[in-house]
């Protein structure tokens, strides 16, 4: 139970003062403004599709002691499918929707009005205006080829994304099914979109023409081949990071995941590294957003959340940042500079996804690996 403060006291005078403010009015508000009124409201729920939630709670109730976060880590595939439950029935518990997989988030949750847009004021000078619209990406982030350097002192063990079909690499590529995480699927249906790159890549691996025998395309091809050489599938990305890269292996596989997951390296003992080099690319980048429930409860605090994950005043973003400024992630603010342990932007050759384009089609591509499974 918490108590009641002058200072909480004051701000539900503010608030009730004020009556109800009209989002538009809210979204005006600077991080000050919005202090009273969130203090009064006392609590904020976020739904966020990585554990590093628990990180940012703590930060923001030692910033804002006098507001609760209640952060949630729920996959983004998970908070689509509560998210349009919770909306169906009529009800809202989350006030903040962190989440990646935006080709299912556009059309799902957008265009059908379970969530809304907000840019904090304070940054948007900050923030190209492809990550402003039609959602503020925090970061970008991945899901690329991976490898173990402990066993590969030299680099990556593979140049090319064919040679996961070959049989030395048989059983050795892991993965999580995609079919239960959108940011794999989203993989996969990159893949196919890139078709002219991987008919390419195929021509360069092995000198030949490909033959499709049935797939529709170069990219299909490779789905139906990888699946073939009996890709693992296993239920979580922490899955593929111990099976990758824990050390002592000699002859570990490899796996697609998250590049910033070198980041608990140290901590759990693995020696992951990207595949920068593997041709045509590694797999995708794309956008972590965050977003209102459309009608939040705590609209404020929700706000004041969203302003909070954008990052401070200082050189890297401070703590609302810090669980993010890490070697991998790629935050969107320009006036922070990249994590200096990782590959240069410039320089990353992973596919940057297209998610109005991923969306045209996904569903055919999850029916194609409904089939190879």
């Amino acid at each position: 139970m918490k108590v009641l403060t002058a200072t909480r006291l004051g701000a539900i005078g503010i608030l009730m003062s004020s009556a109800v403010f009209a989002q538009d009015d809210l979204n005006a508000l600077t991080p000050e403004d919005l202090l009273p009124l969130a203090q009064a409201e006392g609590t904020v729920t976020v739904y966020s599709f990585t554990s590093r939630i628990g990180k940012v709670e703590a930060a923001f109730e030692a910033a804002y002691p006098d507001i609760d976060l209640q952060g949630f880590d729920i996959s983004s595939t998970e908070q689509i499918a509560r998210l349009k439950a919770e909306a169906q029935a009529g009800v809202t518990n989350a006030d903040v929707v962190y989440i990646s997989d935006t080709p299912v988030v556009l059309t799902e949750l957008l265009e059908t009005g379970i969530i809304a847009p907000y840019v904090p004021p304070r940054v948007a000078d900050r923030v190209p205006a492809e990550y402003q619209s039609p959602l503020l990406a925090q970061r970008l982030s991945t899901k690329v080829l991976m490898y173990n350097e402990e066993a590969n002192p030299d680099g990556a063990p593979v140049s090319n994304l064919w040679e996961l079909t070959t049989d030395e690499w048989r059983g050795r590529v892991v993965m999580v099914d995609p079919l239960q995480r959108g940011d794999y699927l989203d993989l996969m249906t990159e893949i196919v979109l890139r078709s002219d790159e991987m008919a390419g890549a195929y021509n360069a691996q092995f000198g030949a023409t490909i033959d499709l025998g049935g797939a529709a395309n170069a990219g299909e091809k490779f789905i139906m081949d990888l699946f073939a050489n009996d890709v693992i599938l296993v239920g979580s990305t922490d899955d593929v990071n111990a099976a990758v890269g824990v050390l002592g292996q000699e002859n570990p596989p490899v796996g697609f995941t998250s590049y910033s997951d070198r980041r608990d390296n140290e901590d759990e003992g693995w020696a992951l590294q990207v595949a920068n080099g593997v041709a045509p690319a590694p797999g995708i980048i794309f956008p972590a957003v965050l977003a209102l429930s459309a009608e939040p409860n705590n609209p404020a605090a929700a706000r004041l959340v969203i302003d909070f994950l954008m990052g401070d005043e200082t050189e890297t973003g401070g703590p609302g940042l810090a669980p993010f400024y890490v070697a991998g992630d790629y935050v969107t603010r320009s006036d922070i500079p990249p994590h200096p342990d990782a590959v240069a932007l410039d320089d990353f050759t992973a596919w940057r996804i297209a998610p109005a384009q991923t969306a045209t089609i996904r569903a055919e591509v999850g029916d194609l690996i409904l089939t190879l499974q």
